[in-house]
């Protein structure tokens, strides 16, 4: 079963307000991290194409949620799947990858949460059909067979082989969250997938920054130790990128499909 978005109960005891985080951003190399892309084909080409021109130098890395909910989950994969493979693109897991994952693994336990989270969109995107939220064990069994045979062992393999987490200097990129009191060495899965109650919370005192998705704010935003790159694009029409240089300097780019 899934952590799925919820909220986690933290009372304002928890949180430590004497570390006030005011470390510049230092990675080693440029980089351009781009938030949650959910099945929106167009907008991420766009977004890449202008990458290619503005940013060349910059270490691309997306920080996950490339299914569900958009269009064209599939296209999305296969896109990012072989940018992957030139060494071009560095890809993380995000939960809904985790949750894709999840339905290959047990369709009849978890299928319906995935359907009702964007799962019938990425189903969709790779021509399977004949099952919803409500479908029994058998539906979900042979929806489970249908996608796996269309979206074929390689692109299956590359996503059970994402990473969680990409470190560049003082910069981590993960897709959710990270606790602010662990290193980055024993952070769980369950944060950096699904979230961690303190991180928008209380900053770090290790001085390292934390790139994210998941959580959609209106705009590229770096404040005190946290850079939040989701800004909807299945919903806003708006992917962005958070582009990070190793002399501090910070800027977003942002694109419409």
């Amino acid at each position: 079963m899934w952590p799925f978005k919820r909220k986690q109960k933290s009372t304002q005891d928890d949180v430590r307000t004497d570390i006030v985080f005011d470390a510049p951003l230092a990675p080693d190399e440029p980089l351009a991290v781009i938030g949650d892309v959910h099945g929106c084909l167009p907008h991420l080409n766009k977004l890449l194409d202008q990458l290619a021109s503005t940013a060349r130098e910059a270490r691309i890395v997306t920080v996950g949620d490339y299914v569900d909910r958009g269009e064209d989950s599939r296209g999305v994969l296969t896109r990012l799947a072989a940018l992957s493979a030139e060494g071009r693109v560095t890809c993380l897991k995000g939960n809904h990858e985790d949750m894709v994952l999840g339905f290959l693994d047990d369709p009849a336990t978890v299928g319906s949460q995935w359907l009702r989270f964007g799962g019938l969109q990425s189903l969709a995107s790779y021509g399977v059909g004949g099952v919803t939220e409500t479908s029994g064990p058998a539906q979900m069994i042979a929806a489970r067979d249908a996608l796996r045979a269309a979206m074929g062992p390689e692109i299956e393999a590359w996503l059970r082989a994402l990473p969680l987490l990409h470190q560049s200097g003082n910069v981590a990129v993960v897709h959710a969250a990270a606790s602010p009191r662990r290193p980055l060495q024993t952070q769980t899965s369950k944060a950096m997938l699904w979230g961690h109650p303190l991180f928008a919370r209380e900053d770090r005192s290790d001085g390292i920054w934390i790139a994210h998705g998941h959580t959609i704010a209106p705009e590229v935003e770096a404040h005190r130790g946290r850079i939040a790159t989701d800004t909807g694009a299945y919903a806003t029409g708006v992917l962005s990128a958070a582009l990070i240089y190793p002399d501090g300097a910070f800027e977003s780019l942002s694109t419409r499909g």
